[in-house]
């Protein structure tokens, strides 16, 4: 009897706990709470200026925004900078050059003023190099004062994956752990993954130990050659298995949720929010309701 007793807990308790170590936690690394508003500012037909993008973010709930800027928006960083800290929203990066000079210098000088502690986002092409180890320290060489600046106010810097050889997973982690410096980690986007989609559970393995964001993007194999760079999530064939790869992978870090189109960026971002939800009760195993109408994308039937 009390082996027959085991058998019966053991078959009755395991379901518990899968469904306590799956859905749940996909459920809070994906909730609005935890999404941030990525590629909104030079990306948006209506152009909207400090005022009109923090009312927008309020609007749609979002509580955590990362900084994307041309020239052009500089000189209204500071002001867009004390706008969020009014409304209570996170400014959770920065995107940031890949040297220390008067632009970097600009966006040093208001994260100290307002006391802010965003991720600096860097990219950089190829690092020149005769092997591979020569790369890595020349890419090493470039991020390091960075890193150092950013230590002094208690920021950290993200290597942010653009193409290249500074894009793949592989050579990002390699840069991180020649570094050996606490504030140094990496951004992973998806817009820029497609030729990294047949090993993308092994690459994130690899660099969810150094992982400090997530950005996603609806992703068709081969999407990018295909024209099918930038998609709003749930309009890829590929979405669910990615998003559960991510929730699977145990990173529980702040999530991107894409505009980076010419439409309007409140639109694109309502579509993204609204594929968003249309997967995440797929990801518990609730069959799938109608796909969103999009705003901005003609979805596949």
């Amino acid at each position: 009897m009390p082996r027959l007793l085991s058998l019966a807990l053991a078959v009755t308790v395991f379901p518990v706990a899968v469904a306590q170590t799956g859905p749940p936690a996909a459920a809070k690394l994906f909730d609005k709470s935890n999404l941030v508003a990525w590629c909104i500012v030079p990306f948006d037909a209506k152009k909207r200026g400090p005022e009109e993008r923090v009312a927008m973010l309020k609007q749609l709930g979002f509580t955590k925004y990362a900084y994307d800027w041309r020239a052009e928006h500089l000189p209204t960083f500071d002001r867009e900078v004390g706008l969020l800290k009014e409304h209570g929203i996170e400014l959770t990066a920065i995107w940031f050059p890949a040297n220390l000079g008067p632009d970097a210098r600009t966006l040093l000088g208001v994260i100290a003023k307002h006391k802010v502690r965003p991720q600096l986002w860097v990219t950089m092409g190829d690092p020149g190099g005769k092997d591979q180890a020569e790369k890595v320290a020349n890419a090493a060489k470039v991020i390091r004062p960075i890193a150092e600046e950013a230590a002094r106010l208690a920021c950290k810097v993200a290597l942010y994956n653009h193409g290249g050889w500074f894009g793949e997973p592989r050579n990002q982690v390699a840069v991180v752990e020649h570094l050996k410096l606490p504030n140094v980690g990496i951004v992973y986007n998806l817009h820029h993954g497609h030729d990294h989609l047949a090993r993308f559970p092994e690459s994130l393995a690899a660099m969810r130990p150094h992982l400090l964001a997530l950005n996603l993007n609806g992703m068709e194999p081969d999407g990018e050659r295909l024209g099918k760079k930038i998609l709003p999530l749930g309009a890829g064939s590929l979405d669910l298995k990615l998003l559960r790869d991510i929730a699977t992978s145990g990173y529980t870090g702040p999530i991107g949720i894409l505009g980076h189109t010419q439409d309007d960026a409140e639109a694109r971002l309502r579509d993204n929010l609204d594929g968003l939800a249309w997967l995440r009760p797929q990801l518990a195993g609730t069959p799938a309701g109608p796909r969103p109408t999009y705003r901005t994308h003609a979805a596949r039937p």
